[in-house]
Formats: structure tokens, sequence, C-alpha cells
């Protein structure tokens, strides 16, 4: 493993100044309720960020109420989908106009690589606007010929006001993931970042009204989750529910919404996604797969191929390709065009993750390579493979949600899926071989919401995701993903000279 000095790129990035610390509620930035704020923290050092707004009930109390009103009487549900989706494209072509911003505002706030949030992430959010801007005006309801003497026909509107809870592995795509559909299809809202990483959701407020989106519509409420996101899930007059975090979380969630007004959620959640590996790959590139599968955004992503099964005829060449691989990986400052893998997000995840890697140890694991902290100072932890793991360790059955790989052997195709579907989790999979059939075989038989083959974190707006068991339900990204913020209505009126009449 490489490590480079954090806070030491050849090309120093300037670290923009912290404009937007406020709660966004109702088209203006405006300190919380009780004036309470709490401390952001830059995952490279531990060093404060800056103060930020920390909103709780009566906050969003205040922006429902505000959401409310501009669903219940003001422009934006009333629009056309044309005009909506005009301020939509209006609202991507700004955060063009920002990526270096924005992109260094995720880098010191989440410790995400400067380099491919500028690349990949923030121009990608905006390409989602555009997505989404586009199917604006194409939400259609439909025709129907009915059994019995009527005529009937059904609209598709808006299920009006939404609260949005966002976690911090992907502040700009998690945000723009909800956001979006539900703009375009005539939502108001509330969004609720992650207390760790509320930077750039409140920097996308700012932008959000200067391309026009109307007073009311979009409001973000920085805060704790057990407070303002908890206000969120229990409140009466909230419409519909959008979670995205842990499973533990989502239930949570899904009881208060239950307790309430029996608001409908979608809840993507936790994730323990295996990458099955048979003999006819070809090893190099299965290693340079497993470890982006494991390292990319330094293994903080939900459908991370944290389980790595290999058929047993090449495992002993993977294991030593794969430990020599990850000594070379690049640790170190996000803001170094030589670095792949940043800081963990905060102190309690980084020390959640070293405290999995000391259980795996004790249960008997072998650690293969990494295990430990790295740089002088941060939130950093070396690349981190373990062997000899069985179906019943803590590091095979948690979500890790950090750099950490369980690599098992297995013998035939029948042993790699029942192993493969043995997790409470549902998110995701990998598939690697040259037999095509034994991919459609094999991808059939995994009970998890995306599949991928040959290939891995292939996420594109036309791509649904989502989960099965644990990992939750409801699907973003597609064309899919904006019926959750719509109702289906239905309008019957009867056929003249009709018996009915």
């Amino acid at each position: 493993m490489t490590i480079q000095s954090n806070g030491h790129s050849e090309n120093p990035i300037k670290i923009p100044k912290i404009k937007f610390t406020k709660l966004f509620i109702n088209g203006e930035f405006v300190d919380s309720i009780s004036g309470k704020t709490f401390e952001t923290i830059d995952p490279r050092n531990g060093e404060v960020i800056a103060r930020v707004a920390e909103g709780d009930k009566a906050d969003v109390d205040l922006a429902v109420k505000v959401a409310r009103e501009a669903f219940d009487q003001g422009q934006w549900p009333r629009m056309t989908g044309f005009e909506r989706g005009r301020i939509m494209m209006k609202f991507a072509d700004l955060i063009d106009e920002s990526i270096e911003e924005l992109a260094a505002i995720d880098a010191i706030d989440a410790g995400k690589l400067f380099t491919s949030g500028k690349a990949v992430d923030i121009p990608s959010v905006a390409n989602m606007i555009r997505y989404y801007a586009g199917a604006a005006d194409k939400i259609h309801g439909q025709m129907l010929k009915m059994s019995r003497p009527f005529q009937a026909y059904t609209l598709r509107e808006p299920i009006g006001v939404v609260g949005h809870i966002i976690p911090w592995n992907f502040p700009s795509t998690m945000f723009f993931m909800k956001v979006a559909p539900a703009l375009a299809a005539g939502c108001t809202m509330i969004v609720k970042p992650a207390e760790q990483t509320p930077l750039s959701a409140l920097y996308y407020a700012h932008l959000a009204k200067l391309a026009g989106i109307p007073d009311g519509v979009l409001n973000v409420v920085t805060g704790y989750g057990s407070t303002a996101g908890a206000a969120i899930s229990s409140h009466m007059d909230i419409d519909m529910v959008s979670f995205t975090g842990s499973t533990e979380v989502g239930r949570l969630v899904m009881q208060a919404a239950a307790q309430s007004n029996l608001k409908p959620v979608s809840l993507e959640l936790g994730g323990k996604s295996p990458l099955i590996i048979f003999n006819d790959a070809d090893v190099d590139s299965a290693v340079n797969l497993a470890l982006l599968g494991i390292l990319y955004n330094k293994g903080e992503i939900c459908v991370a191929g944290s389980r790595v099964y290999v058929q047993e005829g090449i495992y002993d060449e993977f294991v030593r390709k794969a430990a020599a691989k990850a000594k070379t990986w690049v640790v170190g400052d996000p803001f170094d065009p030589r670095s792949q893998q940043g800081p963990q997000v905060d102190k309690t995840q980084f020390d959640k993750i070293l405290s999995y890697i000391e259980h795996g140890k004790r249960e008997g694991a072998t650690l293969l390579t990494g295990g430990k902290p790295c740089c002088e100072k941060g939130y950093y932890i070396e690349p981190t493979i373990f062997t000899d793991v069985k179906e019943d360790m803590l590091v095979v059955k948690d979500e890790i949600f950090g750099p950490v790989m369980s690599l098992m052997k297995f013998e035939s195709v029948e042993e790699a899926i029942e192993r493969a579907n043995n997790t409470r989790y549902g998110l995701a999979a990998g598939i690697v071989t040259k037999d095509l059939n034994l991919a459609n075989r094999v991808s059939r038989s995994i009970r998890a919401g995306i599949i991928w083959i040959n290939c891995y974190f292939a996420f594109d707006n036309d791509c649904p995701y989502g989960g099965y068991k644990m990992s939750g339900f409801g699907r973003d990204n597609g064309l899919n993903s904006l019926d959750k913020y719509l109702q289906v209505k239905s309008v019957v009126t009867p056929i003249h000279n009709s018996p009915w009449l």
C-alpha cells in the first residue's frame, strides 16, 4: 500500500470558503429556531470546517408548513411539465458552472476524492436533473376500456409534500437521486442531509433559488437523525418519505410513518453484496474488479462487493495477486490526484471499521493485508483483506461500510449461489465469468436488486436499483422511480344512454 501525506498534494486545490451554513426554508437561509449549531468536521484532519444550524422538530414543522402551502396553493404542482423541466434544466446548468467548488466541498466534508467528484459525481448529478427534467412533461395517465358502460381514464398526480432523508457517503448523488424525480413529479419537499455532510445540500438549495424553483418547494433542514429526521418520518403533514441509509434506521423510519399518518415510504438500506468469480475468469481483471468493488469511495457504499467468492481453481493465484495489488493502493489526501482512497467520513465510522477488523482477527480470520490506520492524521484506513473466513463471522454477516474484504473459496456453482444468498441483505451482486449461460443461470438465482456481470458499479440514470430482503424496497434511478412520487387517480363517467343513467 502506498500512502500519500495528507494535505500535501503536488497540485494544491484552493479550499472554497463555506458560504451557506443556515437552514434553507421558504427560499431563505435562516437560523434554527433554537439557535443551536453543530460542527461539521474535515475527515482529512479532524478539524472543524464550519458550524451549521441544528434544525429539530420546530424547524421541520416550519419547513413542512411552507412546503404544504407551496403544494396546496403554489405554482409548482400546477405548472406544465415543460415549465418545470425548463427550470430544472437551468438548475443543472448552474451546477455545471460550480463543479469545482462543489467537488471540493464534498472532498472536505465527506473525504471524497476531488478528481472523482469533479469528473464524475457533480457532472452526473447535473445530468440526472436533466434526465428527470426531460420526463416532467411526459407523465401521462391511461384511457381505460371498461367492461361496463363507463368512460374512464387515470391521472398521475404528484403525491404531495415529500420528506427526503439522505446519507453521508454520496452527498451530492443521493441528494438528486431523491430530489430530481420529486421535482419533476411536481412535489414539494424537505431534505434532511446527513449531519456528517450538510454543506453541499445547502449549496444546492442556493442554486435552486437562482434557477427559479419557487419558494417553499425545496427546503433543507440540517440536523440530527434522532431529532430532525425523526420529525420528518412521523410528521402528519408529510405525504411520503424516501430514505437511504442503514437497515436499523430504515426500520425506525417505517415504524414512525406507520404510527403517524400511514405515509408510504421508500427504503434503500444496507447491503453485504457478493462478488462471485469463476475459474474461467481472467485473474488480473477479476482482482482489479474485486478491489474496485470494495475500495471505491473507501468502501462507504451500500452496494460494495464486500464478500468475494473465488472458485477453487484460481483461488490461490487470486489471493496472491489481490494482496500484491492492495499493497500498491494509494491512500491519501482526497485533493492529491494520485490518491485512490481518501479518509473515512468521520471518527465514528473510522472507529467502527477498526473494531470490525479487530473482531475478525479475534474470530480467527487471517489478515492477508492492511488492517490498520494510516497517514499522520485524519481518518484513513489501509485496504484490508481477510481470508480463512466463515459465513457466521461478523465480518461476513454485517455491513462494515469500509475498505474491508472477506475473501472465500468455493467449489461448485450450486455452492456459490447458496452462499451468495446466505445473507439478510439483497442489494447487489457481481458475477465474473466468460460463460454467458453460467452468468445467466447465476444472475437469475441470486436474490438481489441489481446484478453486474463482468463489471461493477455500473450505475446509470436509466437503470433502476434497490433492495430485496432487508436491503429495503422501492427503486431509485430510472423512469419508474417517478412512480413513488405520484398518485394514480381514476376518473369514471357513464356513457350516454347507458342503463346506469
